[in-house]
């Protein structure tokens, strides 16, 4: 489980963001605070992995503290004003999400802020045993999928559906959102319509991409860059 604190002013934020983290299986809402004054000693007497934090509060903005401190959790920020962006994602901050913003949108900016507290190094003889994932909301649940299981991605109009080695999901995603979340070194869009992970390629034939029992096909705009890949053993 995740810690998380809110520092949030507003009523009707702070009831989204509750309502948002208890329906995540991983998160666990430590407290909600109406400044960044008040949310200073709580920071130093727990252990908060997430901060879901405010810019425009009252007596010290939201930029300001987390300058201020020394051993930030991760954070993001959340506002209504987009000339913030620049200067938030400047500190580092894991999103930014723009009020009022919906369950899928806060569900990716919550991957991004789990991606960075991952640990990046090992000690030395240390197996690697933790599977990169990301959590998908699909049939009003929130699931958790190892991207190591997903075979492929396919758009289906509003929606996506991700196919793993033993599972469907369909989610409300668009495929561009869908593989900026996935692990870049391992999957690959060969078309406007699918995603695919390499390390379950079958084989190529022609115009298609074996994957698992799915024959899919290459787009026209990503051909010459895939066989380009191909050709060089970069695939």
């Amino acid at each position: 489980m995740y810690k998380c604190l809110v520092i949030e002013d507003e009523p009707l934020a702070q009831q989204v963001l509750k309502k948002y983290i208890a329906d995540h299986p991983m998160l666990q809402l430590v407290a909600v605070c109406n400044n960044a004054l008040e949310a200073q000693q709580l920071l130093s007497s727990e252990k908060i992995a997430i901060l879901f934090l405010d810019i425009n509060l009252p007596k010290l903005s939201g930029i300001h503290f987390l300058r201020s401190l020394t051993d930030a959790p991760v954070v993001i920020f959340t506002t209504a004003y987009p000339e913030f962006a620049v200067e938030g994602f400047d500190l580092d901050a894991a999103d930014y999400l723009m009020k009022p913003f919906s369950f899928e949108r806060f569900l990716k900016a919550v991957n991004k802020a789990m991606e960075k507290l991952k640990p990046t190094t090992l000690q030395a003889g240390q197996p690697v045993t933790e599977q990169r994932s990301i959590f998908l909301k699909a049939d009003k649940k929130v699931f958790k999928v190892n991207t190591d299981d997903i075979l492929y991605c396919e758009a289906v109009d509003d929606y996506v559906r991700v196919i793993t080695i033993g599972e469907q999901y369909l989610v409300h995603y668009t495929l561009k959102k869908l593989i900026e979340e996935l692990p870049a070194t391992n999957f690959l869009r060969v078309h406007k319509s699918y995603i695919i992970a390499k390390d379950k390629i079958k084989f190529f034939e022609g115009n298609y991409v074996k994957v698992g029992d799915k024959d899919i096909p290459i787009g026209a705009s990503y051909r010459d860059e895939i066989y380009t890949r191909l050709k060089d053993k970069k695939l």
